[in-house]
């Protein structure tokens, strides 16, 4: 990827992001499952494709690696202003979004009897909220299992939806209850969200206690073993660095981080450091780039100094790493004005920072261990890629950078469903 420009575009304006998104959405009607690429296997970044951006999204397939599911209790600062979700099927297909990777997420929480008859009940209600949006699309989505699926829906012409799972907290310490959502559709899984539970040690630990289990505990190596012999494909986003390689050691397949960027770019506990994107390379995995604000642009002083006084308006310590560390100890009113004010003030990014984390890993690791997932819906959104509709932005993006259309192929789609054909090919019986 050496080839790839190096300079830093200026960002796309909100005019111009529209006029690329209205071109392209003219184009987005039935995509062709299997184009004919016009650059070959290895060819000079600089050799694009002749065809238009608009053309280039129609024809690829354009998988999104993980959204979050919105419930009608979801704080208002998780929903798109005006009207609602990001990842509504009118927006994906607005986008030309041809697959999308709904996650059965839970946050942080108590891990006692009640806390996890409270997770289990929230899993179960995105499963079904996932199976309205499908009711919904008047038979123009369904639910798919395989990588086999997701291209043989999208030679149909219709949406593939994927399921994921997120925060093992949803476990308790009952592996076993993981057959369940597999069974659900489930096929690729995180064994952490914020806040460390039995299975593993998280990025984000919300108790002061920066490890419980040094990476995974023993109940963490058997469910990787678990996803394996379901072949389920493993993500490793939100584990600590310890997690991250004994995952990696451990797994049989290639593994993906849905949702984490470069952190030598932006020093945050949720990106991955180089030694990381290097193992996920040597594991034949894939990194999904996302478009969260916090991990695609570096503090500067005077939003530190703006957050470190909102912090204190709550008696919160003004100094802080993350910003929002410390507020599971608020109490529920304070802790919801605070992150809704944490959220008007989030430091802004574009879509070029995104492409920046693309272009960055590209280079680090390869063209093909990189790929999109949104986290849309759990507060990512950015100028230019504020929902699904804004998906021919990126594709726009990427060609003005250079890539092929075999390499917009490949970061949209082809790499996750390389890595999840990977796992399906590790399991057992």
């Amino acid at each position: 990827m050496s080839a790839l420009h190096l300079h830093r575009p200026l960002p796309l304006s909100r005019t111009i992001a529209a006029l690329v998104l209205s071109l392209a959405v003219a184009a987005c009607g039935e995509k062709n499952a299997n184009p004919e690429p016009t650059a070959a296997p290895g060819q000079s970044p600089g050799a694009t494709a002749s065809a238009g951006p608009a053309a280039v999204h129609r024809e690829v397939l354009v998988l999104d690696g993980h959204a979050d599911v919105l419930l009608p209790d979801t704080p208002k600062r998780y929903w798109l202003e005006g009207d609602g979700k990001r990842t509504s099927f009118e927006r994906v297909r607005q986008g030309g979004v041809d697959a999308i990777v709904f996650s059965i997420a839970v946050g942080p929480g108590p891990e006692d009897a009640q806390g996890l008859a409270k997770a289990r009940q929230d899993a179960d209600a995105k499963l079904a909220a996932v199976q309205e949006w499908i009711a919904g699309s008047n038979g123009q989505a369904e639910l798919a299992r395989s990588a086999g699926d997701v291209e043989r829906l999208h030679g149909e012409g219709k949406v593939a939806v994927l399921l994921g799972f997120q925060n093992a907290r949803i476990l308790g310490t009952d592996l076993a209850a993981f057959d369940r959502f597999h069974q659900a559709g489930v096929r690729v899984a995180g064994l952490t969200h914020a806040g460390h539970n039995a299975f593993a040690d998280s990025s984000r630990p919300q108790d002061g206690v920066a490890e419980r289990h040094g990476g995974l505990s023993e109940l963490g190596r058997q469910a990787v073993a678990r996803f394996n012999d379901l072949g389920v494909l493993i993500d490793v986003s939100q584990l600590t660095p310890a997690g991250v390689k004994q995952v990696l050691e451990l797994s049989r397949a290639p593994v993906v981080a849905t949702h984490s960027n470069a952190r030598a770019l932006v020093d945050n506990g949720r990106n991955l450091s180089d030694e990381e994107l290097d193992l996920v390379k040597a594991k034949g995995g894939v990194v999904l780039v996302t478009p969260f604000k916090p991990y695609l642009r570096g503090p500067d002083d005077a939003w530190r100094e703006r957050i470190g006084q909102l912090r204190s308006e709550v008696g919160l310590p003004a100094q802080f790493t993350v910003a929002n560390e410390g507020s599971e100890a608020l109490d529920t009113a304070t802790r919801d004005r605070f992150l809704d004010a944490l959220k008007k003030n989030e430091q802004p990014a574009t879509l070029s920072d995104l492409v920046d984390h693309i272009d960055y890993i590209a280079r680090r690791i390869g063209v093909e261990h990189v790929g999109i997932g949104t986290d849309f819906d759990h507060g990512a959104g950015v100028e230019g890629f504020d929902s699904e509709a804004d998906a021919a932005n990126v594709t726009a993006e990427l060609l003005r950078r250079g890539y092929t259309r075999e390499q917009v192929a490949a970061i949209w789609g082809g790499n996750f469903l390389r890595a999840l054909r990977a796992a399906e090919a590790a399991a057992q019986g």
